[in-house]
């Protein structure tokens, strides 16, 4: 008796032993530079501390277009990289209940009827070959989780699921930011038609007034073929145009979830007449971004689930406990079966440890381990990434609108040398070549300022996926994004012809 009271006395000391085993996990460590080196160079904007929950506030409806907002909800019904994610959330879920459920015993119960023939040169002679046997019992097992193993499983689990999570969270902000720059992308490309299409009108009439010229003899061969040329070579950019705006409608179709024959989108140009602002956003500072983004986020539980992974492959060192119990009745004859005399009954521990392996816990150990470290720095370099992505963002936005600047001024130059060359044509003191070279710049340049506007939405729609979602604050409402206005003029200015 004394003995086995010191025994039990061990016990404490074995599982204190046991918890040594398990790291204790801490997050890891990340440098974080106390502001975004590009933040000052965004006029207007401040910085905004939001939390995790602004996640999932509708960002986009801050751009005003009604038609956005109508395609984000049809991609977030629909998209199956998110149907995907969600997949993958319900079966970490699953996983994670697989695993608390060894918490508890397993009770099993069994019932069996067998009838078998004996030899007949193995029973005494005169006794009845054929033997009935009928069972009916209820069992059950469980194994303590003395060591931690189930509790570490647990504990990986959840982890993951919390990973699992953010990643739907991932894959929703990824969708949403990608339809929106793919949709900006769309008008942009419809703007730019618009522009080709009142240009080519502009070139049919230069044309024809070239030729009338030519008829009149003021005018050479060769300036009825230079205007011919640009007119073709027009017709060729808007060609590569629609091109263009199909594929990206096309795009858009898959983002939808829906085959590209299932969609078509009205063009709808923007108003270039109008002052095109995107919405501010305010930047967070650095360390928020370790709470709002979910990709980081995901990253921190799945170091969480690996450094448990370390405790599950260490537990294997210890040997197993396994209570099992039984009850039942076993019987020759069916009609006695459920009697005093038919009961059976067990109880009884299993202790297991594995005394040789070659080697196969120490590697399943050191893999566990290199798991771990392989988890951090993916964190780490999702951190890093991060503030990659906000950086150049600002950067993007900042020289973004330093370029519009200048393209404005640009088209004013070439349109003022167009009408200039244009005047000097008609009087004759300046070749043909001329007028079409600014003819060629003044819509290069008027196109241009189109995609720079393009891209200073979707520079806009990137910062906003760089630092993890919306916002809580009440944004500027004066966006010029107004879809359902229909331009008649898609530049303000567009090349100067000959008449």
């Amino acid at each position: 008796m004394h003995h086995s009271l010191q025994r039990l006395a061990l016990i404490p000391l074995l599982l204190l032993g046991a918890c040594s085993l398990w790291p204790e996990y801490e997050k890891p460590a990340v440098a974080i530079p106390q502001a975004f080196k590009q933040a000052d160079t965004v006029n207007g904007w401040k910085t905004g501390q939001p939390g995790d929950e602004q996640l999932r506030t509708a960002w986009w409806e801050s751009y005003h277009d009604a038609q956005l907002n109508s395609l984000v909800t049809q991609a977030i019904n629909a998209n199956q990289n998110l149907v995907l994610a969600e997949a993958n959330f319900r079966r970490a879920a699953a996983a994670s209940s697989v695993n608390r459920s060894a918490l508890w015993p397993t009770v099993t119960a069994n019932g069996s009827a067998t009838r078998a023939k004996r030899s007949t040169n193995a029973v005494r002679i005169g006794a009845d070959p054929i033997i009935e046997t009928y069972n009916l019992s209820l069992n059950a097992s469980w194994e303590p989780d003395i060591w931690g193993r189930i509790r570490k499983q647990i504990e990986s689990g959840d982890a993951l699921l919390q990973a699992s999570k953010a990643d739907i969270e991932v894959s929703r902000l990824s969708l949403i930011a990608s339809l929106a720059q793919e949709y900006f992308q769309l008008r942009v490309l419809d703007t730019q038609l618009l522009l080709l299409d009142d240009t080519l009108k502009a070139l049919d009439r230069s044309k024809q007034v070239t030729l009338n010229r030519y008829r009149a003899g003021v005018a050479t061969k060769t300036d009825v073929n230079q205007a011919d040329a640009l007119h073709k070579n027009t017709l060729v950019v808007a060609a590569e145009t629609r091109l263009q705006r199909a594929q990206s409608e096309h795009a858009i179709a898959l983002l939808l979830g829906k085959a590209p024959a299932e969609l078509n989108i009205a063009a709808n140009p923007f108003n270039m007449q109008t002052q095109l602002t995107p919405p501010a956003v305010p930047v967070s500072l650095p360390a928020a971004l370790l709470e709002r983004r979910p990709d980081i986020s995901a990253a921190e539980r799945r170091v969480a689930a690996a450094n448990a992974e370390i405790g599950i492959a260490k537990t294997a060192y210890f040997p197993s406990l396994n209570l099992t119990a039984g009850a039942g009745y076993q019987s020759n004859a069916f009609s006695n079966l459920i009697s005093t005399p038919s009961r059976i009954w067990s109880i009884g521990p299993l202790i297991a440890l594995n005394v040789f392996d070659g080697g196969l816990r120490k590697a399943q150990t050191d893999a566990a381990i290199a798991g771990y470290d392989a988890t951090v720095a993916q964190y780490r370099q999702t951190v890093l990434t991060a503030f990659q992505e906000v950086e150049d963002q600002l950067a993007a936005i900042s020289l973004l609108s330093e370029q519009a600047g200048y393209q404005q001024a640009a088209i004013k130059a070439s349109s003022d040398a167009l009408q200039e060359s244009t005047n000097r044509y008609k009087a004759g003191t300046l070749d043909y070549l001329n007028v079409i070279t600014w003819q060629t710049n003044t819509l290069n340049n008027q196109r241009n300022l189109i995609a720079i506007h393009g891209r200073q939405l979707q520079a806009s729609v990137a910062l906003v996926r760089a630092i993890g979602g919306g916002w809580s604050n009440q944004l500027n409402a004066g966006s010029a994004l107004n879809s359902t206005s229909q331009p008649e003029n898609t530049s303000g200015q567009h090349p100067q012809t000959t008449h």
